[in-house]
């Protein structure tokens, strides 16, 4: 039910009950204002558009807080997602009032600080998806984040870094007793989490395979759990006699005799997780005088080149890695692969030598009898 009156100053009252009986009241000075609002109002209702303005006073804090315990993702996930719903600088005020210029503030603050770009394109994508969820919810009529776009990343090939032979001897040299850890991550491309979270169990050494079973996630001692892995990373990794060998020497050591036991835990018998692995990291990486920038996962990227460099195909190397889809293989390392101007120019060098040679060969006689 709607109505439009003028009151006694000349201004237009109009007004419109919801569904729930609750009456919306608004004040223009032109009668065709008051119009417009009021068949604006009642076009979202018959569309199904419509959003009790009320809605929108919830806190962001207190809209996400609910939304993210909707959820059934994991622990890292949720961790995730907290950081990033926590990080906008509209904790506080009512989810309605956000606007656009807000997001793309704050966007702009998130690079400022010096945070990866990749970093914040994941925060951005909660943010949106937490506007969205919202919309969907009557809770906004439009999303304050659609259309944000997160700073551009630098290009694989820039930002990448990969380890040498030399260098990779160096780290492998460095590693001490953390070195069996290293290897699983330069030799097989395991992730951290799934290094730490590797059991005897997973290990076929008649095969020569590693299973991707499981991972780690949480970055302390209280926190660290075995979780299964990224979805879509489960998988069997080929691995080379080389590797079997230390592993097979590194059980030994460590009198690991269950298919439960874990491979690799620190001296106390916790876990290794992203904090403490990071630590030892650290530590290897200086003792090996490797850049400050190279990560564990820079021996997973390492691990990667090798296969490129020794003509395994995009299939192949998605699925030594434990990428979803052979696309995101390639969007990480397309760089890596030859070009088509280098396989052009290889294959028509391969033609020019043939001919030179069939050219150069001395041509056979032949004698009448």
């Amino acid at each position: 039910m709607a109505s439009i009156k003028q009151r006694p100053d000349g201004v237009w009252r109009a007004r419109y009950r919801d569904d729930a009986g609750k009456e919306h009241a608004k004040h223009f000075k032109l009668k065709r204002d008051a119009q417009r609002w009021i068949d604006e109002v009642t076009a979202s209702v018959v569309t199904g558009q419509y959003v009790d303005p009320r809605a929108g006073r919830v806190l962001w804090s207190e809209w996400t807080r609910a939304w993210m315990e909707r959820q059934t993702w994991t622990q890292g996930t949720l961790d995730a997602a907290h950081t990033a719903v926590q990080s906008v600088t509209w904790t506080d005020d009512p989810i309605a009032r956000v606007k656009p210029s807000d997001v793309t503030a704050w966007v702009a603050s998130e690079s400022k600080r010096g945070l990866a770009a990749s970093t914040i394109a994941t925060r951005l994508n909660y943010v949106q998806m937490a506007f969205r969820a919202a919309v969907r919810d009557k809770v906004i009529a439009d999303s304050a984040a659609a259309g944000v776009k997160p700073p551009r990343a630098r290009r694989a090939e820039a930002s990448m870094k990969i380890l040498d032979a030399e260098q990779s001897s160096a780290a492998l040299a460095a590693a001490g007793d953390f070195r069996p850890f290293v290897e699983v991550c330069l030799f097989a491309g395991l992730r951290l989490g799934e290094a730490a979270g590797l059991q005897l169990g997973d290990v076929n050494f008649l095969r020569r395979t590693i299973s991707v079973q499981r991972q780690v996630q949480g970055s302390t001692h209280k926190a660290a759990n075995l979780v299964p892995p990224k979805a879509g990373s489960e998988r069997t990794i080929f691995v080379p006699d080389e590797l079997m060998t230390s592993l097979a020497a590194h059980v030994a050591s460590e009198g690991i005799s269950k298919p439960t036991d874990q491979m690799f835990v620190e001296s106390l018998g916790r876990l290794w997780h992203r904090n403490n692995a990071a630590d030892e990291w650290r530590k290897v990486r200086k003792a090996a005088g490797l850049p400050d920038d190279v990560t564990i996962h820079t021996l997973r990227h390492t691990f990667a080149s090798n296969l490129i460099a020794s003509g395994c195909d995009v299939v192949t190397v998605q699925r030594a890695l434990g990428h979803a889809q052979p696309s995101i293989t390639l969007n990480v390392y397309s760089h890596l692969w030859p070009s088509a101007e280098d396989k052009t120019r290889a294959a028509t060098a391969e033609f020019m030598k043939a001919i030179r040679e069939s050219a150069e060969s001395p041509q056979e006689s032949h004698s009448g009898a």
